[in-house]
């Protein structure tokens, strides 16, 4: 370690992979604490001789070398850590005071603290040995397991919505006309997904968790993954509560549906020509927003999903399986899928692509639409997918070999599209009259007027007073 990177460590203060100890004479408990959950979860550095608010405060000199002993022998005995670490402490000097350090890797194996189990949460150790989904979640994250293949043998055909069949097999030919479902009966079809198999170990057969979610009853998803819900929000008016609100609790075949109908009621259409063709851009990104969050999602979870729209942007958010924490970068990362039963079922029905397109492609649309804004995904135990709704600009030429021009065709949001109404045949009109003719408060009908001016659909000319509206775009169905 050199001492800029020691500095910005004490900057940036502590965290998920950060963690200061005084530990002026000697060590404490809590540091074998952030030992275990570091080692449970992304790694991280340890310092000692430094206050939690990251001033320097130095180990005492004459016991730093015990210090490192009594380090490394206590890591070394399987009764305090299990299996057990070999780390060192490391020795830093910053204006003449001594720092003790240690960075401490992700451990391939789950790591016990005197038969407790810690995890790290934010700038916390906590002990989760009594918490059993929390524990679960940092099993699984351990071994690698999906839980998606989670059997659930006393599932019937009975329990699932057989009737969703053709409609699957309808859309999968229509992405691959020689597609192989076509002629499967529908264990054989089952089968083929991935979504009913045979436990090798075991003998058992049955639906697994990812048949379930795709193809179950409401009540037996409940039953199979109580965190199969996704709550959709629109917060332009009331943002201590909701403007309108679905919960979504029902298979994720119909969950897409209704999700993405959501989307396109509460936000504004964009239409750009894409290799001849007119694409709304809006289901594009829609489409990313909610495949992502439907395959990529850790099922085993109580967490509640989200999808929130607000005045200016989409915030998604659910819980996962972290390889790593921070935002992704489109152009360097390596992609691996939470549920790639799900995943690939949902590539052969044209609700996704290929593995690491979906981000990619977030991206080149967002720009599109906003005309040169970015998204924003970030990794953890809650992934979170942050879209920008307002356009900067509108753009002169997309930075895409796709795109050969574009012609913009704007739809507006009920309300936005009763205020043009209104104002296209009452230009003269306040923002009170406004307000009384579409029915919506003074404060909603400014924001929209003034999110209308921001996209060249509306504009003022003349004295505040005595001036008048001009609406930019045909409007038809004049009162």
């Amino acid at each position: 370690m050199t001492i800029d990177h020691l500095q910005t460590l004490l900057k940036e203060g502590e965290g998920f992979t950060t963690e200061f100890k005084e530990c002026t004479h000697a060590l404490n408990n809590s540091v074998f604490e952030t030992v275990c959950s570091f080692s449970n979860r992304y790694g991280g550095y340890l310092l000692l001789g430094v206050r939690d608010n990251g001033e320097v405060i130095g180990v005492n000199p004459a016991s730093a070398d015990g210090i490192k002993k009594n380090f490394i022998n206590q890591l070394s005995n399987p009764q305090i850590i299990m299996p057990t670490l070999f780390l060192s402490l490391s020795e830093i000097v910053v204006d003449g005071k001594i720092v003790l350090y240690v960075y401490v890797p992700v451990s391939s194996q789950v790591e016990l603290l005197s038969g407790r189990l810690f995890d790290r949460n934010g700038d916390a150790d906590v002990n989760i040995t009594n918490a059993g989904d929390l524990a679960a979640q940092l099993i699984a994250r351990k071994t690698g397991m999906f839980s998606e293949r989670k059997l659930f043998p006393y599932a019937t055909m009975e329990d699932m919505r057989l009737d969703l069949v053709p409609r699957i097999k309808r859309m999968a030919l229509t992405r691959n006309e020689d597609h192989p479902w076509e002629n499967m009966s529908n264990i054989e079809f089952f089968r083929s997904a991935g979504l009913y198999e045979t436990d090798k170990e075991s003998g058992r057969e049955g639906f697994n968790l990812a048949g379930i979610l795709l193809f179950g009853r409401d009540e037996v998803i409940q039953s199979c993954a109580a965190g199969a819900v996704t709550d959709c929000l629109l917060r332009r008016e009331n943002l201590d509560r909701y403007d309108d609100r679905l919960i979504v609790e029902t298979n994720l075949i119909e969950a897409y549906d209704q999700i993405t109908e959501f989307i396109a009621k509460h936000t504004l259409d964009r239409f750009f020509l894409i290799d001849g063709h007119s694409i709304s851009v809006r289901s594009h990104i829609a489409r990313e927003i909610v495949s992502n969050s439907l395959a990529h999602r850790e099922y085993t979870s109580s967490y509640r999903s989200r999808i929130v729209i607000e005045q200016e942007r989409i915030v998604a958010d659910n819980w996962s399986r972290a390889q790593f924490l921070g935002p992704l970068d489109p152009e360097n990362f390596t992609p691996r899928s939470k549920n790639p039963i799900i995943a690939k079922f949902f590539v052969n029905i044209g609700r996704a692509d290929e593995l690491g397109s979906g981000v990619r492609n977030l991206y080149k649309y967002t720009r599109i639409y906003t005309g040169g804004a970015e998204p924003e995904l970030v990794e953890g135990d809650v992934f979170k997918t942050v879209v920008p709704l307002t356009l900067i600009k509108k753009p002169d030429k997309v930075q895409s070999d796709e795109i050969k021009g574009n012609d913009c065709t704007i739809n507006c949001t009920l309300t936005e599209l009763e205020i043009l109404k209104h104002l296209n045949n009452y230009p003269e009109a306040t923002q009170l009259e406004l307000a009384q003719a579409v029915r919506k408060s003074e404060r909603t009908v400014k924001s929209a007027t003034a999110h209308l001016q921001e996209l060249g659909l509306l504009r003022r000319e003349g004295a505040k007073k005595n001036g008048r509206w001009v609406v930019t775009i045909p409007i038809e169905n004049k009162e």
